[in-house]
């Protein structure tokens, strides 16, 4: 059983919220009639980072002991989950030190370091990243915070949730794109607790499938390196804390190929003027397939994050991809 409750989250609602305001949740009348559903977006692509972790990173710094700030924050993250925890480092002052890999998104690397953050490059993927981390940087001393296996980062972005159940209380499914899992694991709880009706649907690329793989065959698994270009969901291994929730909890979970996030993305700019990362467009992408299992139906999908360079933003918007 996932050791994060309903009363974790809302817990956690008053320290995201003193930092944090709820991010707007708005029904987007051109993207409703083109994918044949009543289509809300919660849009955790206004966060100051431009992603939903922040809530996690804010929740989770917040607590620590004067002397677990003063040795110092730990994490491996392709860009979001680093951001998250350097904006509350800066915030609640302790020093940050994350590892990514090599050849990693310029623009998050960039952020990331602009937030306080000292970066490590190091290895092919995030596993390979967060390998070397557990293995080289750990030992060396400063709280390592995974970004999936830590109860208060779960409880943390699960207040997302909670907004969104306060502006719209009778959703029929929830779409969460899944990286490691924190993200979807928190909107399960809330929405077990407050409409156990609604369901929550999990999305993955096509080119990064290990943890549905995982999910369909109800045990954990270690897949191939990945391959997509949404570095948000580009992960190759089921983690602990969130795998058994996610084997509970989802309705369904589905697959969507970069050609889907990337008409997502285009078809999300089309319709709002909002442009989002290739994961941040995962849901949008899984509707657009499920649409007429979907049809009629009140639809929320997180936009978890807004943080695509310019490089692949062009290729996107040249129909490259």
């Amino acid at each position: 059983m996932l050791p994060v409750t309903y009363d974790d989250v809302r817990d956690a609602q008053f320290r995201v919220h003193a930092v944090l305001k709820p991010t707007a949740l708005i029904q987007w009348p051109g993207l409703s009639g083109q994918l044949g559903c009543n289509l809300f977006l919660k849009h955790e692509n206004h966060q100051p980072v431009g992603a939903f972790k922040v809530r996690g990173g804010v929740n989770l710094v917040s607590r620590l002991t004067p002397s677990e700030r003063a040795g110092g924050i730990l994490g491996c993250s392709t860009g979001n989950h680093g951001q998250s925890l350097a904006f509350a480092c800066r915030r609640f002052g302790a020093r940050c030190t994350i590892v990514v890999p090599e050849g990693n998104n310029p623009d998050k690397n960039r952020a990331m370091r602009l937030l306080g953050a000292e970066l490590i490059e190091h290895g092919c993927d995030f596993d390979e990243a967060r390998e070397y981390l557990e293995k080289v940087v750990q030992p060396k001393g400063g709280r390592y915070v995974h970004s999936a296996n830590e109860p208060m980062l779960i409880a943390g972005v699960g207040t997302m949730a909670c907004e969104i159940f306060e502006q719209l209380p009778d959703p029929d499914v929830i779409l969460v794109p899944i990286g490691l899992g924190s993200g979807v694991c928190g909107t399960g709880i809330v929405t077990k607790h407050l409409r156990p009706e609604a369901k929550v649907i999990g999305v993955q690329a096509a080119g990064a499938s290990t943890i549905h793989d995982g999910w369909q065959r109800k045990q954990p698994m270690v897949g191939d390196r990945p391959k997509t270009f949404a570095e948000g969901v580009a992960t190759r291994q089921t983690y602990e804390l969130t795998f058994g929730a996610l084997c509970d909890g989802l309705a369904d979970f589905v697959l969507i190929s970069d050609t889907d996030m990337a008409e997502a993305m285009r078809l999300i700019w089309r319709t709002t003027h909002h442009l989002v990362e290739p994961a941040g467009a995962a849901g949008i992408a899984a509707v657009s397939n499920l649409r007429k299992q979907l049809a009629g139906q009140t639809i929320v999908v997180i936009l978890s994050g807004a943080n695509v360079d310019g490089q692949t933003a062009r290729r996107v918007f040249a129909g490259e991809i």
